[in-house]
């Protein structure tokens, strides 16, 4: 089994080219980048992943692909969520056999099912699964919200290592770090739920976020678990005030908008959004840019800013 992940763990965006296509070069080209970063792990095709926009067949060779780049030391995670368990099984067991070191599954979008039903989903896909699988409490993106007791249930499954919560409990996180189930205990970035903070603080595992796709040297600070000295807390609390800016902007809309149009105009591989999906406006855009300016990313990452930036949008 794959080390347990801990720390920074992005949710890459599927950078595209201008046909709609998904764009190999530029996904080798961002996994170099999130290598020399610092990034734990990547997980390619989350929801930041545009992944329901995606054929099974693009589904399929992106892992193929992308597995072709696989480095020691950060580990490669895949979306592996389908509209039913089997398709699911499916697309986990594809992961697999190309050496996928885990696959991450929310419950299905748009059925809406009870609790009941999304945990015995999670665990007839970790019974199937012959990789560590990460399961992502997301009720803004498919209704069904898992309270303590279902993620712990789901938790004490040996094949489940990884568990992201992307609700506003703050109550919940702390319930969970408490009970400590053998798994990374992980939160979504997004500083409107407000869980960044406490589930580093009560000894949170890291971050599976977004906003790495822009700052994964910053994230990577951010996401470091807390020693016992109290020097990672401090050196938290600087990165995370710092780049306070940075992760309002990629949730100032719909992901993966804010980020994929703000990587497009620095510079970095990213492509078009898929359609219906537009970019940010010129105002927009103009504060992302902004705040790259701001933060120095341009210096320390050589990012375009100011009127090269909005011109390359």
């Amino acid at each position: 089994m794959a080390e347990r992940v801990t720390g920074s763990f992005v949710a890459l965006i599927t950078p595209m080219n201008a046909d709609y296509g998904v764009d190999f070069a530029g996904f080798a080209d961002l996994l170099e980048f999130q290598r020399g970063a610092g990034t734990s792990a990547v997980l390619i095709m989350g929801s930041s992943g545009e992944v329901t926009m995606l054929s099974p067949e693009e589904r399929h060779a992106i892992v193929r692909e992308t597995m072709k780049h696989r480095r020691d030391g950060m580990q490669q995670w895949y979306g592996c969520t389908g509209p039913t368990t089997e398709a699911t099984i499916d697309y986990v067991r594809q992961a697999a056999a190309e050496g996928a070191d885990g696959a991450v599954i929310a419950a299905p979008s748009y059925i809406c099912a009870p609790n009941a039903d999304i945990v015995r989903f999670f665990l007839e896909v970790a019974d199937a699964s012959p990789i560590p699988i990460g399961i992502y409490n997301n009720p803004p993106r498919v209704k069904t919200d898992l309270d303590v007791d279902d993620v712990l249930a789901i938790a004490a499954h040996g094949n489940v290592t990884v568990l992201k919560e992307s609700t506003a409990r703050v109550g919940q996180v702390g319930r969970v770090c408490a009970a400590a189930p053998d798994v990374s205990i992980m939160c979504c970035c997004s500083p409107n739920l407000g869980l960044v903070v406490p589930t580093m603080s009560l000894g949170g595992h890291g971050t599976a976020n977004m906003t790495g796709n822009i700052i994964p040297r910053e994230m990577a600070v951010i996401s470091t678990p807390w020693d016992d000295d109290g020097a990672q807390a401090l050196r938290f609390r600087e990165a995370y005030l710092a780049n306070l800016p940075m992760l309002h902007f990629v949730y100032s809309a719909i992901n993966p908008v804010p980020v994929k149009t703000l990587m497009r105009a620095v510079g970095l591989p990213a492509g078009p959004l898929r359609r219906p999906l537009q970019p940010l406006d010129e105002a927009g855009l103009r504060r992302g840019v902004e705040i790259v300016a701001q933060l120095g990313l341009d210096r320390s990452y050589g990012y375009r800013t100011g009127s090269a930036a909005l011109a390359a949008e």
